[in-house]
């Protein structure tokens, strides 16, 4: 069975710098019928847990630390007795969030991940968090951005561990590097492309 791409959305807050906001957050889930990798552990484990069915899951591969992105992972973790991966660069974020253990294995640039039979390549994206990464999947002609892009430009910088100038030259080196027609699901918000967002930024 071809793998495919599953989507689901929770709800919950995200925290920073002293400020709380309330945010929807995309699920994304990777994989076939039997296996699968889980995008992100936002708010709410019953809320994943519901896009993945009865799937085994192979990996949590996190985009970047900010809570509203890795809050549950380690409830899900037990769950699913599925390794935590996260860019060692977002070391610092994580541990505002968990201060007692540490993500399982380290994601790099370059990177592959297999599931389903398809394949998921790494990419190094900081500049929203310093560890962000996107997940390109060719076959599935889709990238998964988290925070670094999204509908109508760049994700947020101006907190704690952001730069601007970084996040626009990770998108410029890393995501339009990809075909203009790659679909972009983003960590918040509607899908785009690679071509209207690159139209966009210049």
């Amino acid at each position: 069975m071809a793998a495919r791409i599953d989507h689901g959305v929770t709800s919950g807050t995200f925290s920073l710098d002293g400020e709380t906001f309330d945010v929807d957050n995309n699920v994304w889930v990777v994989g076939d019928e039997d296996e699968c990798i889980v995008i992100d552990a936002p708010h709410s484990v019953d809320g994943i847990l519901a896009v993945v069915g009865n799937r085994r899951v192979k990996a949590i591969v996190c985009t970047h630390a900010h809570d509203d992105h890795v809050r549950v992972a380690p409830e899900l973790r037990e769950k699913t007795v599925a390794p935590i991966l996260l860019h060692p660069d977002d070391r610092p974020l994580w541990e505002l969030t968990h201060t007692d253990y540490l993500w399982d294995a380290d994601l790099s640039d370059g990177q592959e991940l297999t599931v389903g039979g398809t394949t998921l390549r790494v990419l190094h994206t900081p500049g929203h968090a310093p560890g962000g990464v996107c997940l390109y999947a060719p076959e599935l002609s889709a990238v998964f951005t988290g925070d670094t892009l999204f509908h109508g430009g760049p994700g947020a910088t101006g907190r704690s561990y952001s730069d601007r100038p970084t996040l626009e030259a990770s998108i410029r080196a890393k995501l339009f590097a990809l075909p203009d027609e790659t679909v972009v699901h983003t960590g918040h918000g509607e899908d785009t492309t690679i071509g209207a967002e690159k139209a966009l930024l210049g």
